[in-house]
């Protein structure tokens, strides 16, 4: 059985001092919640100070982003091996890096492997844009992203990477797809595409999250479809009390 999972994606908020505050009102909360996975995923500049604060609680840390390469001549970028130090866990290929950044399938996919090599969980975010979805063009687009990404990885290095599906114009709109739709693309477009390209136990075993204006009024019931495995959350993990009722959601269908 896949373990549930939420993480929450801060995007571009929250100073060090204010990312410590958060964190110290979140800790005694998520510590009651131990059946599922809870990972945060704060700016850079956070994260060597919430690396000290999280440990010994089971609460993962993450980074939003990395660069492909090790080291470098590359102003501005962390690598794969510098954030190693700190996190276990790393977003790759957002959407709002895609649009933003201009990161292709070929980007996503060099990241990806940069951090399965310092043994980084990634977790690598597809979806397609509202224009994509009107033009009935979703499973083209996913196909698209899932297969580019993963290009040349070995089935056993699998069995750490993580795939959320986010619809583009779910993100931050207050839309969120039903929670029988994100299921249907989870496990009749996404799930199908792992097991052609690695075999039917990575698909199986392959954890899947929806992102796309998660929160608690919706969380219970995404969570509780067949081939959705938790959440990556926007704007509702920058709340204590938010973010706490969303994994409380997960945590209730986990026991």
């Amino acid at each position: 059985m896949r373990k549930l999972m939420v993480a929450g994606n801060w995007k571009m908020n929250k100073t060090n001092s204010e990312a410590v505050e958060f964190v110290s009102a979140l800790i005694p909360e998520l510590k009651e919640i131990q059946q599922i996975d809870r990972v945060i995923f704060p700016p850079f500049v956070a994260i060597p100070a919430l690396s000290k604060l999280l440990e010994g609680t089971s609460i993962g840390l993450g980074a939003q982003n990395m660069h492909w390469k090790e080291s470098g001549a590359y102003t501005g970028e962390v690598s794969s091996k510098m954030l190693k130090e700190f996190c276990d866990y790393v977003i790759i290929g957002h959407s709002e890096r895609r649009k933003y950044f201009g990161e292709t399938d070929e980007i996503v996919n060099w990241k990806l492997k940069a951090a399965l090599a310092q043994n980084l969980i990634p977790i690598m975010c597809v979806g397609e844009t509202l224009e994509e979805n009107e033009a009935g063009e979703t499973i083209e687009v996913i196909t698209r992203q899932v297969t580019g990404g993963l290009n040349g990885l070995a089935p056993e290095e699998m069995n750490t990477v993580i795939i959320a599906y986010e619809p583009v114009w779910a993100i931050g709109t207050g839309k969120t797809a039903t929670p029988e739709v994100a299921n249907e693309i989870h496990g009749n477009v996404i799930r199908p595409i792992i097991r052609e390209m690695f075999g039917g136990e990575v698909a199986e075993n392959l954890r899947i999250l929806y992102g796309g204006s998660v929160k608690p009024s919706n969380a219970y019931e995404l969570f509780r479809q067949k081939d959705i495995d938790g959440g990556l959350v926007g704007g509702a993990s920058l709340k204590v009390a938010e973010f706490v009722k969303i994994a409380a959601a997960a945590r209730e269908l986990a026991e």
